[in-house]
Order: C-alpha cells, then sequence, then structure tokens
C-alpha cells in the first residue's frame, strides 16, 4: 500500500469519524449498507441488494425485516454506524417520527416513493371464493361495532362471516395478519376498515365531529382471538393458510403474486387484486411503499448513493424492470423520473417542504 493511499484511507476515517458525531470505536469503518423495516418492501430491497452487490465493487447491503414502524424506530435512534442507513416503509413517514428523528440528530431525511402494492385478504388456492366488502371486513374485525340504535357501540359479537353478512359462509372469523409494528397492519385498517367503518352513516359523521373519536371505532382491530397477529413474516402467513383453508390472511400483493400456486386473492368490493386493478386504481386496497435514507450517511458508508441509483434505475423500477418481475405496482413514468431527480440531488424532506 502506497502512503498516498493510506493517506486518503485516514482521511476517509476522519472524515466519517466527524460526520457519524464522533463515533469512533470498532466499527468506525462499517462497508456495507444496512437497511431495516417493512416486510412488504424487503423482497423488492434484498433484490435490489443482491444486484448491487453482484454488479459493484461493494459489499452486499444488509437487509433485515422488522416491519416499518419497527426499521423507523431504530432508523430515528441516531446518526451512526450503530444505526440503520435506510428503513424501509409499507406507509409514509408520520410527523411524530420525523420529530424523534430530529431529537437524536437525524435532521435530514430522503423520502423514495417506489411503486405501489395492494393489501390483499387471501386464503388457500384451494378454499372457496369468499366476496367480501370493506364492510364485510370492519364488521368481522373491528373491535367495536354499532348496536341495534344509532350511537351504541358494543362489543364485536360476530363470530362467523355469516353473522356479519347472510351472503357469507358459516365459517368461523379467523384472520391471519401483521402486528402493529407494521405498515400493512397500518395500512389495511385505514383503507379496508375505515373504508368500510365509513359506509356507517352516523359513524361517517364523526370524522367531521369527532375525529379521533372516528379513528379509534375505525381502525382499533378486535382482540379476542378473531384476528391473529402471524408476526412480520409473510411467507408464513402463506404456510399457514395452506394448513387451514378454513382461515383468511392478510398481506401484500407481491406474497400473493409469488406465491398463486398456494393461495388466492379475494374479491373486495366486486374488485380481485391483480397487478392493473392496482395499477388503474380500481382495486380499493392498495397503497405506496418507501424508504427513507439519512442524507448524512450518504457518501459516508461505502456504496450507499450507487445503491439509491440501482434502486431508481429503470432496469430496477421501470414499467419492464426486474422489480415488477416479483410484484412491485411501478409508479407512473413522470413521476419516477421526478423522484429519481430528487434522489440525485438528495433533496430531503424538509428542503422539498414537506
Amino acid at each position: 500500500m502506497t502512503k498516498r493511499s493510506t493517506a486518503a484511507m485516514l482521511l476517509a476515517s476522519t472524515v466519517a469519524v466527524m460526520l457519524f458525531n464522533g463515533s469512533a470505536h470498532a466499527q468506525a469503518g462499517r462497508d456495507y449498507i444496512y437497511v431495516v423495516g417493512s416486510s412488504t418492501v424487503y423482497p423488492f430491497a434484498t433484490v435490489v441488494a443482491e444486484r448491487f452487490g453482484r454488479g459493484s465493487e461493494f459489499k452486499t447491503p444488509k437487509v433485515e425485516s422488522t416491519g416499518s414502524g419497527g426499521g423507523l424506530k431504530l432508523f430515528c435512534d441516531g446518526v451512526g454506524v450503530d444505526h440503520p442507513d435506510i428503513s424501509n416503509s409499507s406507509r409514509a413517514i408520520k410527523q411524530s417520527e420525523i420529530d424523534r428523528c430530529a431529537a437524536n440528530g437525524v435532521t435530514e431525511i430522503i423520502e423514495v416513493k417506489i411503486g405501489y402494492d395492494g393489501i390483499v385478504v387471501a386464503n388457500a388456492i384451494e378454499s372457496p371464493v369468499m366476496k367480501l366488502s370493506r364492510k364485510d371486513l370492519f364488521l368481522a374485525l373491528a373491535r367495536e361495532v354499532p348496536g341495534s340504535v344509532d350511537g351504541e357501540l358494543i362489543s364485536n359479537p360476530y363470530k362467523t362471516w355469516k353473522d356479519v353478512n347472510p351472503q357469507l359462509p358459516a365459517q368461523a372469523i379467523e384472520v391471519l395478519g401483521p402486528p402493529p409494528t407494521s405498515g400493512t397492519r397500518d395500512a389495511f385498517a385505514e383503507l379496508a376498515l375505515e373504508g368500510g367503518c365509513k359506509e356507517i352513516a352516523w359513524i361517517a359523521a364523526l370524522q367531521a365531529s369527532d375525529n379521533e373519536r372516528f379513528l379509534k371505532i375505525c381502525q382499533t382491530i378486535r382482540e379476542d382471538g378473531a384476528y391473529i397477529e402471524a408476526g412480520e413474516n409473510d411467507n408464513l402467513i402463506v404456510q399457514k393458510l395452506e394448513a387451514n383453508p378454513a382461515a383468511l390472511g392478510v398481506f401484500g400483493f407481491s406474497f400473493l403474486d409469488q406465491n398463486a400456486e398456494k393461495v388466492q386473492g379475494q374479491p373486495v368490493d366486486g374488485i380481485v387484486p391483480t397487478f392493473d386493478s392496482i395499477a388503474d386504481g380500481s382495486y380499493p386496497v392498495s397503497r405506496p411503499l418507501y424508504f427513507y435514507v439519512k442524507k448524512a450517511h450518504v457518501d459516508v458508508i461505502p456504496g450507499l448513493r450507487g445503491y439509491l441509483r440501482e434502486f431508481t434505475s429503470e432496469r430496477a423500477w421501470g414499467d419492464e424492470g426486474y422489480l415488477s418481475d416479483r410484484g412491485l405496482i411501478p409508479l407512473p413514468e413522470e413521476e419516477r423520473a421526478r423522484v429519481a431527480s430528487a434522489v440525485a440531488n438528495l433533496t430531503s424532506l424538509t428542503s422539498s417542504g414537506n
């Protein structure tokens, strides 16, 4: 090694230590990208990481599935090599999370919207198709439901799907889904349960007069065993559906797409979850996917800028990109161009006015 290269390495180490607020210890030279977060985004991030690792001089990034909420908590713990560089999320970051980040020195966050995903309600491939509505899902899974008079709420008494809707089978309500740390659960509660809740007039009226009560009624899931928290591993839900044909599962469309020989998506409000129905917005339970990057880590953690370029390249997230083969619904071309430009310029949430 030459004196010049040794000096360059020492300078890089010094810069890294300075940028990471003096975190000088054995890991000060972390030489890989560290990604946490959403189980829904995990398979997409893993594919990009593997492609990036094979096609560059840098190590393959480490990607962990912790759930959106859990990932953003780790992400917001601080700046430096002890903390993740990126957090994947199946929902947009909350203001409370931005505030927590700022309190811990994470003041510049780059938001990367990568595409869309549908949240499916699925069962085993040999099970009967259940034509569900969002109102059915609300009545089946909410902790409290309307009683016999307007304004009255009672603990959810429904045991079977037929209790909820006479057109549905007399089959016990058993739904396997993600835990509270999951962005998929947040989005399911907002898009599916709240969507069905709004069909009940007196509850819908609360949104204007008492939004806090409205959200509590519409988004609080029952805890009496009808909804079973199955962890952050969506593949585990697929396995449990195979073992129990009477159960339903809640997970992202990408997992349905990858396991089409094992499970089938149920129509919601008459629309079957497909690539096209999510892309055109007709499927009612769909949401955007994101990942968040610490600007302070870019150009300090080796390869981080290159990973961002790979993820936002047309070969990855384009209409014919390799991520669409895994079930990602691409953003429209113009929106992809805007996001890619913001990533290239390292535009943070605060500097973009959000």
